[in-house]
């Protein structure tokens, strides 16, 4: 979690130092340990140097090769040093004296351009040629390191936050209306715009080549829809899972500090924990630092019976917050400097908390196991595949025997699905059914429609700016239902939400010296939980079976074999109701001003009076804090329209 960050002038004009130091001091709070700029001609490059693994504590950046006429500044962990270390003609040095930045440095002076897709691990970088008079950037394959550029006819800058882009006069500070309205209605986006206009993203997988003529954008790898893995067992499958999932443990426990890991009870975090609490053991490097959010007054939220099975094995330091005596808007100015956007993830006061404990401890790295749940998949598309083959009798044994571990009937949710995949076809192909239907939807829209009910944009959004905005056509736009789970699994690994929030949480780590690492996302183990059978994802209504099964023996079984996890928004409402009721009330009641042109305000006080009622649905309450912190932000923010 250093930071980076540069300035292109592509006429020619030399770049100013004074605007590079404005950029370094920007990002501070990025890189304790050191900080160095570079510059020549109409090029400037930056770093700040957070250590966190033992080669960074030597690491020297920007680091030019030995001609100097190549330049580089990186924000990496890369994991496949050995095999690089043998190809680039490296392996005859001590690994310990060479630094990441080194190896990208040598990647690309042997492939060039192609290097990245020779790199695991998680990067973002960029590379001035000076042979090619050409800046290379790059970024890793998920979007776990950040990567925001400005560029137009004049000028490319690029950098680690929005604030360092900010520094500079040329970069505008206009509000990206598009940007508004998909925070406002919680849609999957784009993954290359933010809400600054003109500001952009570098998207997770790809690089940018930027000379004197522009700007060329390419995809450096893709997740493969139609590879499959066949082994000859159930056990198979889970011992390839085992050895994937342990490496990718295993690779981010480089650790010039001590270590710890975000331990919420659920199987992804539980996973991560006991799997490097064995491997410190074997060679010998101490206690795991253990990092846990749990609830006294809210039951509904606590997860300690979990919490205190992973806790029982040995080597474990475990640290709490006490979630439910802490407001959601905590530290809210500080927050919002640190985003430098609205924040849509609720729950991110419990991560901003639990980081502000491992700085504490002197905790510098923290394993993450964020969405897990996407990178193996619930094998949800399973049961789609089953009801369009037909195969109705283990259809009805899936959802039997998931019902049965969630604790609820299973009847009335077998018959949606005989419905939906069975009658609902018979009744497309019956013109006197279809005439029913027909009269039953008429029917049904004479009375009124739930505020829950309405379409994703209406309840909050103006609708002056759903139409300026074309927001209504764009949430139309909808592909079609996924056929597979293999289709609905790549889509989830796809979406733009996982480098949005990926990116939310970088920023929020990097208030408290934080770096995150995040096992899941591991290009070797996502391409194989892709590729599996959709039956080792879920199996007689077990969920992630693949995971259950290769944890046998490492997860105590009361976590290995739960069937859900806790639902954290109780905790949420509550502590805004509890702690925020006066700033709540200022923004939505008193002084709604500055949203009332993308906000439907008497809507949005409609939800509000249900929320302090205690009468909202979740999705009303996220609307309601989506709304919240748009308005937050854009009070702090000072931009332009």
């Amino acid at each position: 979690m250093s930071a980076i960050f540069g300035i292109y002038y592509l006429e020619g004009r030399p770049v100013d130092r004074t605007d590079l130091e404005r950029m370094l001091e920007s990002l501070a709070h990025r890189g304790p340990d050191g900080a160095d700029l570079w510059s020549e001609g109409p090029v400037g490059l930056g770093h700040r140097m957070l250590w966190t693994t033992p080669e960074s504590v030597h690491e020297k950046l920007p680091l030019l090769n030995h001609t100097r006429d190549l330049v580089l500044t990186a924000d990496a962990r890369i994991d496949n040093r050995d095999e690089l270390l043998a190809v680039l003609g490296l392996g005859a040095c001590p690994p310990a004296q060479v630094a990441d930045s080194q190896l990208i440095l040598a990647a690309y002076e042997k492939w060039g351009e192609h290097c990245p897709e020779k790199l695991l691990g998680d990067f973002a970088f960029a590379l001035w040629d000076g042979r090619k008079q050409i800046l290379f950037c790059a970024r890793d394959h998920f979007g776990v390191k950040p990567f925001y550029y400005y560029s137009s006819e004049s000028v490319f800058v690029f950098a680690t936050e929005i604030k360092a882009l900010l520094c500079l006069p040329a970069v505008p500070r206009r509000l990206n209306e598009v940007r508004v309205g998909e925070h406002l209605a919680s849609m999957d986006g784009d993954t290359t715009i933010t809400f600054y206009q003109d500001i952009l993203r570098l998207p997770p997988r790809h690089s940018i080549t930027v000379n004197h003529e522009g700007s060329q954008l390419q995809c450096y790898w893709s997740l493969d829809p139609l590879r499959e893995v066949r082994l000859s067992s159930d056990e198979e499958y889970a011992e390839v899972f085992r050895e994937l999932f342990t490496e990718a443990v295993r690779c981010r426990l480089r650790s010039a500090l001590p270590m710890g890991s975000m331990l919420s009870g659920g199987l992804d975090s539980s996973s991560i924990t006991c799997v490097a609490r064995k491997l410190l053991a074997q060679r010998g490097d101490g206690r795991l630092h253990t990092f846990s959010a749990v609830f006294d007054t809210l039951a509904q939220c606590d997860e300690r019976p979990y919490i205190n099975a992973v806790l029982s094995q040995d080597s474990l330091e475990a640290h709490y917050l006490h979630a439910d005596q802490v407001s959601p808007l905590t530290d809210l100015d500080r927050v919002l400097w640190h985003q430098d956007e609205a924040v849509s993830a609720g729950n991110l006061y419990i991560n901003w908390c639990l980081y502000s404990r491992a700085r504490q401890r002197g905790v510098r790295v923290l394993l993450d196991g964020f969405d897990g749940d996407t990178t193996v998949s619930h094998g949800d598309g399973y049961l789609v595949e089953l009801a369009r083959a037909g195969h109705w009798l283990t259809l009805a044994r899936e959802v039997r025997e998931g019902c049965r571990n969630l604790g609820r009937p299973w009847g009335g949710t077998l018959r949606n699905w005989v419905c939906r995949y069975g009658l609902n076809p018979m009744i497309s192909k019956s013109r006197f059914l279809k005439q029913v239907r027909r009269i039953w939807r008429v029917l049904r829209r004479r009375n009124p429609i739930p505020f829950a009910d309405r379409p994703e944009w209406s309840p909050i959004l103006n609708p002056d700016f759903v139409r300026r905005t074309g927001l209504a056509e764009r949430l139309k736009i909808r592909v079609d239902p996924a056929q597979t789970e293999r289709q609905n699994h790549y889509r989830l690994l796809t979406c733009s939400v996982m480098p949005d929030t990926l990116e939310v949480m970088d920023r929020a780590a990097s208030a408290f010296f934080v770096e995150v690492r995040f096992p899941f996302w591991d290009k070797r183990l996502a391409e194989f939980c892709l590729a599996l059978p959709p039956e080792q994802k879920m199996h007689q209504g077990w969920t992630r079976m693949v995971l259950r099964r290769a944890m046998a023996g490492i997860l105590p079984p009361e976590v290995q074999w739960r069937a859900r996890k806790s639902n954290l928004q109780p905790s949420f409402d509550q502590g805004l109701l509890s702690f925020e009721r006066e700033r709540m009330d200022e923004v939505i009641l008193k002084n709604p001003a500055i949203i009332k042109e993308y906000v439907d305000v008497p809507a949005l006080r409609e939800a509000y009076q249900r929320f302090v009622s205690r009468e909202a649905t979740e999705e009303e309450a996220l609307a309601i804090w989506r709304a919240v912190s748009l308005a937050l932000w854009m009070q702090r923010a000072a931009l332009t329209s």
